[in-house]
């Protein structure tokens, strides 16, 4: 856990608590962290996900990984601590986004174990609901999808630190749910969907 040195700051509170959010929302907000190696579909499946919920009349909202590297987090590089700092930060915008009622689809590639069991924690101390979405997609697969030619350049020792690579990926010891390539983008997101309903987090709209 970063060390907080901010001084002299206190919380504080909504007058809207989060049962009213539920009911107005029709959801439990909730984060649902989608991780596995550059090009094993998160996004795609996150944004096929959002699509779906939104044309069904929920709220959600996917927050990715290139495109937080745009802005938020475009001070960060690739080495080990960016990595975590990068991890860290998305978790706490997750919860925030969670805590407003919000179906958040964070799609990380988040390669350490330990930087998702930080997030997964920060949720769980709010109460909130934490998925871990694990894309199960072979490096095989994904090196041969490559869809912005990272591996190719990595091979080629043009980006160093590239995770299935030169840098690790820890596969996650208890996800939620796990995903595998064989099915498509749309029945996932459905199978996903169905999840949320079974668990409460999404109520049925009239």
């Amino acid at each position: 856990m970063a060390e907080n040195k901010s001084k002299n700051i206190v919380w504080h509170e909504s007058r809207v608590d989060r049962a009213s959010r539920n009911e107005i929302f029709k959801q439990s907000g909730a984060t649902l962290w989608f991780t596995g190696l550059s090009g094993s579909g998160k996004s795609t499946l996150a944004f096929t996900l959002e699509h779906l919920l939104i044309q069904k009349g929920y709220n959600s909202y996917v927050l990715d990984g290139d495109n937080i590297r745009h802005g938020l987090n475009n001070n960060l590089g690739f080495s080990d601590s960016d990595r975590e700092e990068n991890i860290r930060r998305v978790g706490e915008v997750s919860k925030l986004f969670a805590d407003s009622g919000m179906i958040v689809l964070s799609s990380f590639i988040s390669p350490f174990e330990k930087d998702r069991h930080q997030v997964r924690d920060i949720h769980q101390q709010d109460e909130l609901p934490f998925i871990e979405v694990f894309i199960d997609t072979p490096i095989a697969i994904c090196e041969e999808r490559d869809p912005k030619n990272l591996y190719v350049k990595a091979r080629r020792g043009e980006i160093k630190n590239f995770t299935g690579i030169d840098s690790p990926y820890e596969i996650p010891e208890n996800p939620e749910l796990v995903i595998l390539p064989s099915a498509s983008p749309e029945k996932s997101a459905e199978s996903i969907f169905t999840y949320l309903i079974d668990q409460n987090i999404l109520q049925a709209i009239d």
